[in-house]
């Protein structure tokens, strides 16, 4: 049989094979066709050309095919480092949940403070998935904060030394790409904008606010919440040493209004000032406290400094970037190029790569804000101002013997004092309480021996309770609090205040109101808002006794 022949047998084959199984090309046909050579035009009918097309029958052997047979696979991106450090986080948060299940709250407290560590560590390891990653970690960070609510906060005591990285740091890094549909916009936003800082429109600062309009808008939104509490402060402040009030885009940038939050570099605080620099503005450190961490003492050094870089460099872009960089490396640049213009600098490289990126931050945000109702921003709700009394110590005194007497949970006066690094605030120290508790709380301090109030705590009796079960809830002997209290029987009143002689810290939970409950540090910021000051001298006098304290009645609370 010659070629030809063999080429019409092998089509004839194939056409009674259609013809049989009653089908088309399908996904099986695909795979024998292959195999088998290209049918020629002569080998098909004219009447198979004029006849009109038949939708061919399902094959019922395919119709179950597995999708992955015909749905082209696509590989997940590579694990890195970061992928495994949010692992472990999970693990640890894992671990916390069942801690706080076993009612073991310190442990749990621990626990999701470590996660939380871990999973802002795994933003510097970069994840394989960061939109994946970014959502893990507002699921944590949602679940402790419930959790916090439902009691944790209860048991959580001030915590010492615990810091928070600034939301931004990253991204002084990273440059982002311009949306072309932004640029008249902004043009014309900024030409009907009124502010005391001159405002630009390059790429770069169009390029952050496509940023913060997208993926950055999360961050951006959490940092205006936050700024309601100490808005009125930083205004009030940046008025009186005379400088721009779009300034306080500086404080969102470097901290996002996070009174403890530290950098890679060591500076800290709502306004990131390294130790030496602050030390210069009055910004001092103790081992107990670290005036870096008080908003506004930092926002006073902050505008002053601010106000002085501007005075020697006559130019409020090169005042900013000389915050960011130091005055001494923005007078090289200008010596080294002979000029004396950010956006020159920036063009020549004279400047670090985080400065030329972070003067385009402080502009995008404030282009932002001055147009909220652009970019979603005006729906936004600030926290409240925060409000408080001033107390000054004249001796060392315990934040929760504080929070006994305030009524409140020790991390709400821990927060209330961001400076304080420890539990316990130094003599001498202007400790911050909640409004309307400061002549309650200096009153009630003179009553504990000074000595005594850097440990003892301070307990409100309720229905029901004994001494019994206040001294085991407190682990202090019931003889040890009669004592203390100048107690000759054990009956007590609900609303009678106990002085508690602990040796130690107490580590008990105090039972408050879950509407005092702390949240995770990682949710909450600190606060800073000055009021009236609160002098100990000026509480009311109590009569001499023999013992420390007497119990104190409920119509003396």
């Amino acid at each position: 049989m010659d070629a030809r022949n063999k080429t019409l047998f092998s089509c004839s084959l194939l056409a009674v094979a259609v013809t049989t199984a009653g089908c088309s090309v399908t996904q099986q046909s695909r795979f024998q066709n292959s195999f088998l050579p290209p049918a020629t035009v002569a080998a098909i009918a004219a009447s198979d050309l004029e006849a009109p097309a038949v939708p061919p029958e399902p094959n019922l052997y395919l119709k179950d095919v597995p999708a992955f047979l015909y749905t082209p696979m696509t590989l997940p991106p590579a694990k890195t480092r970061g992928d495994d450090v949010v692992q472990r986080a999970e693990r640890r948060f894992e671990a916390g949940k069942r801690s706080y299940q076993t009612n073991d709250l310190l442990n749990a407290r621990r626990q999701f403070d470590q996660a939380v560590d871990l999973m802002l560590d795994a933003s510097d390891l970069n994840p394989a998935d960061r939109e994946d990653y970014q959502h893990r970690l507002e699921q944590m960070v949602d679940a402790i904060h419930k959790l916090d609510l439902a009691g944790l906060g209860a048991a959580a005591l001030p915590e010492e030394g615990r810091f928070e990285k600034a939301p931004l740091e990253d991204i002084l890094q990273m440059t982002f790409p311009v949306d072309p549909k932004l640029k008249d916009r902004v043009r014309e936003q900024v030409s009907a904008t009124v502010s005391q800082l001159p405002l630009s429109v390059t790429d770069s600062v169009l390029g952050y606010i496509n940023y913060f309009s997208n993926r950055g808008h999360r961050t951006l939104v959490g940092a205006a919440e936050r700024s309601g509490k100490y808005r009125p402060m930083i205004q009030r402040i940046l008025d009186e040493e005379g400088v721009p009030q779009e300034l306080i885009h500086l404080a969102q940038a470097e901290s996002g209004f996070i009174p403890r939050a530290v950098s890679r570099k060591a500076a800290g605080g709502m306004w990131q000032f390294l130790k030496g620099r602050g030390n210069e503005y009055g910004l001092l450190q103790t081992p107990l406290t670290d005036d870096r961490m008080d908003p506004e003492k930092a926002t006073r050094a902050a505008a002053r400094h601010l106000r002085d870089l501007y005075h020697e460099f006559g130019d409020w872009y090169l005042a900013i970037a000389a915050y960011n960089c130091g005055p001494g490396v923005v007078e090289k640049a200008v010596e080294r190029t002979g000029y004396a213009d950010f956006w020159e600098l920036r063009n020549r490289g004279a400047l670090p790569s985080e400065t030329t990126n972070y003067v385009p931050i402080i502009l995008a945000m404030t282009i932002m804000e001055k147009n909220a109702a652009e970019y979603g921003l005006d729906t936004v709700i600030l926290d409240e101002p925060l409000e408080y009394d001033t107390v000054d110590t004249s001796a060392p005194t315990s934040l929760a013997l504080v929070a006994d007497v305030a009524d409140v949970s020790p991390a709400e006066i821990a927060a209330m004092n961001p400076a304080v690094l420890k539990s316990v605030a130094p003599a001498g120290y202007s400790l911050h309480v909640p409004k309307g508790m400061g002549m309650q709380v200096a009153g009630t301090l003179q009553l504990v021996p000074a000595e005594r109030r850097a440990s003892w705590r301070m307990h409100r009796v309720e229905t029901g309770e004994t001494l019994a079960d206040i001294g085991k809830h407190f682990g202090v002997a019931a003889s040890s609090i009669m004592a203390a209290n100048n107690l000759h029987s054990q009956e007590m009143s609900q609303g009678d205040r106990l002085l508690i002689p602990a040796a130690v810290r107490s580590e008990a939970p105090a039972r408050r109101p879950a509407a005092h409950q702390a949240v995770h540090r990682s949710t909450a910021a600190a606060h800073s808002r000055t009021t009236h000051r609160v002098s100990t001298k000026a509480a009311p006098p109590k009569p001499a006794q023999k013992k420390p304290v007497i119990v104190a009645k409920n119509n003396a609370q």
